[in-house]
This record gives C-alpha cells, structure tokens and sequence, in this order.
C-alpha cells in the first residue's frame, strides 16, 4: 500500500497547493499547468486533469489549450486533482468559494467526513449513500444522484463498485483493503447532472489498426504513457502539435473515449469534496494532510 499512501499525499499537497492559486482573474490553463507541474514537480505523475468546473458544472471541466477563461467574483469552483504513482491513485477535490456559498461548501464537506468513517470491512454500500443523503439534506440542499464514488484499482479510476450519493439500498458489503474515492455532491436544484458539452478530456478506450504512421505513434505513445487514465488535448497537442484532426478521428473510430462536461440539469450550483480512502477496521485516508 506504499504507493497508494504516497499518491494520496502528493495529492493533498497539489490540492493545497491549488486551493491559493483559485481567485478572481486567475487564468483556469495556467492554474490546471501550475497544479499538474506541481505534481510532478513533487514525484508522481496526474492521474487525470485537473478539473476546474464552474458554478453549475459539476465536473469534467478542464482548460482547452490557449483557454483565456478566468475566474469571477461570485464562483463556486470545484478542484478534481489525481495522482498515481505506478498506477496507485490518489483522488481528491474540494470547493473554494469566491462568493458568499458557505453552506454549498460545508455540506459537501460534512457528509464527506460523514461517509468516511463507515469505510470499514462489511459496511453496506448503500448505508453509506444514506449518511451523505442525510448530512446533505441538513443544509437544505440535496445530493446529484446520478453521480456517484467510485472503486480504485491500479491505472483503473473507475474499478467496478460505485458509493452513492443518497441511499439506493445497496446491500453490498465492503471488503477489506478494497480503495475507493468518495465524493458528495451537493446542489440546490434538481439533483442530477446532464452530459454537456466536449470537456477535451479523453480516455484509450481500444486500439485498432490505423494506417496512419504519424496517428500510429501517438495512440502508442497514448497506451505507454496514460494507459487506460484519462488525459487532457492540451497535454497531446504539447507533444504533437497537429493532433486536433487526429483525435476527432480516434473518437469517431471509439479508439478514444471523450468525456463530456456535466452540467447539473437545472443549471444549479453545486460543490464538491472527495478524498481517498482504504478500507480497513479504522479507516486510512491517503489524501488528508
């Protein structure tokens, strides 16, 4: 579990790191540059993108290349980092505020800590989604219920077994040494995410044969490099400048999967906590300072 503890703090590290670069008139690219610069400034390598999603983006937004977006005063931003070191993830966000949106934050976080506490061998997954319903619902808001924790395996970020963010009355029980990644959502509207648009965050999703030579090297440089993780365009077109055409061929192939952003459906703000966790009798969260 070495690697997984490691990852966990680098990424906590990042997400400090990122939380004091988030104010009114910050570029979204360079501070999504800074973070990932950081994290392998500090040894590791990102497990995703950071993302940088807005008010009513919930998740998946990280900058385009040359992205001249900036920060308002007013913005709820969730930061969604990742680490791996060999393939062990550590996953975290959080909410920085730029307006007058405590409670957002504070639920978000509250039923976070609420939920990890039951990350103990034979806790039914769907209790756990009961505690972040409730904790959520306290600050009269509610959770997305369409988006949801997840298990962690090595280069795998979403490995199988879901944590909800309400109670679905899951009986699964949880297993020792299993990982996963928790991540309450809370919002003041309908409760569920939509797919938006393009978010230039892609994901190998299988190699076929392409003639090619030129797109040859990149998919080969796509597997060696990020393996089945997702990655951002703006770290393919660093390496290769002319791959815009390219990757729009690899979707259009399913060679690459391209996520899309998740705005919530009624254009709702909404917050967001997450740490990792490893299940034990007590606990382990890799990600806390």
């Amino acid at each position: 579990m070495e690697d997984w503890e490691k990852a966990g703090k680098i990424a906590a590290e990042a997400l400090e790191f990122g939380k004091k670069l988030v104010k009114v008139d910050a570029k979204l690219f360079e501070v999504a540059e800074k973070i990932e610069e950081k994290i392998i400034n500090l040894g590791a390598k990102p497990a995703f993108p950071v993302n940088l999603s807005i008010n009513h983006i919930a998740a998946h937004y990280t900058p385009f290349p040359n992205d001249e977006t900036t920060f308002k005063e007013g913005e709820l931003v969730k930061i969604d980092l990742g680490v791996h070191i060999y393939g062990a993830i550590g996953d975290i966000a959080c909410t920085v505020d730029l307006g007058d949106h405590k409670e957002f934050v504070e639920a978000s976080e509250k039923a976070l800590n609420e939920a990890l506490k039951m990350f103990t061998p034979g806790t039914k997954i769907g209790e756990i989604g009961g505690a972040i319903q409730k904790k959520i619902q306290e600050y009269t808001l509610v959770p997305i219920i369409n988006l949801s924790g997840h298990q962690v395996e090595k280069y795998n970020l979403h490995a199988g077994l879901t944590i909800p963010n309400y109670d679905d009355n899951d009986p699964t029980p949880l297993e020792e040494d299993q990982v996963f990644a928790v991540e309450p959502f809370a919002t003041n509207g309908e409760g569920r995410i939509i797919e938006g648009k393009p978010s230039g965050i892609y994901r190998l999703e299988q190699i076929k044969p392409v003639r090619d030579m030129k797109i040859r090297k990149m998919i080969q440089f796509i597997a060696e490099e990020y393996h089945e993780l997702p990655f951002a365009k703006r770290w393919i077109l660093k390496k290769f400048p002319t791959a815009n055409f390219a990757l729009t061929l690899l979707e259009n192939q399913g060679i690459l999967h391209q996520y899309p952003q998740l705005p919530e459906k009624s254009k709702a703000l909404v917050s967001q906590a997450e740490h990792t966790v490893i299940v034990k009798e007590k606990p382990k969260i890799t990600t806390k300072v």
